[in-house]
């Protein structure tokens, strides 16, 4: 069944989540996101390893397809998630993760010595780092 011209457009944002779901760092930085309430652009940049200019590429695609919010305070940029159902999807494709790899014995292990998921402690402003 062919898609609708009022389909078509919904289906393009749609497949515009997935681009943004669509490389390693990125998914890194929304599982970052995730564990708080805020991240500063510093702390993101230490926890990544990515050079600004590299970070900064990857926060526009993730503020394009609308997965992440901006603000800035003074001379800091602090992300957050767009909406608590980004979170829920890594959560999802994580469990997915494990299913893939769980008869490679050796991916299977690594898949748990990835960061944990669980929200931590909310940080309301990151320590301005």
């Amino acid at each position: 069944m062919p898609l609708s011209p009022q389909q078509r457009p919904l289906y393009e944002v749609k497949a515009g989540l997935f681009k943004g779901l669509a490389h390693p760092f990125r998914i890194r930085i929304l599982e970052l996101l995730a564990a708080a309430t805020e991240v500063s652009v510093a702390a993101l940049q230490e926890s990544t390893g990515l050079e600004a200019s590299h970070l900064s590429q990857h926060l526009a695609v993730l503020r394009r397809h609308r997965l992440v919010e901006s603000e800035r305070r003074a001379s800091h940029v602090y992300y957050r998630l767009a909406d608590e159902k980004v979170a829920e999807l890594l959560s999802v494709a994580r469990a997915l993760l494990r299913d893939i790899v769980r008869n490679d014995g050796a991916r299977a292990a690594d898949v748990d010595e990835l960061p944990d998921l669980t929200p931590a402690t909310p940080r309301a402003a990151d320590a301005d780092s």
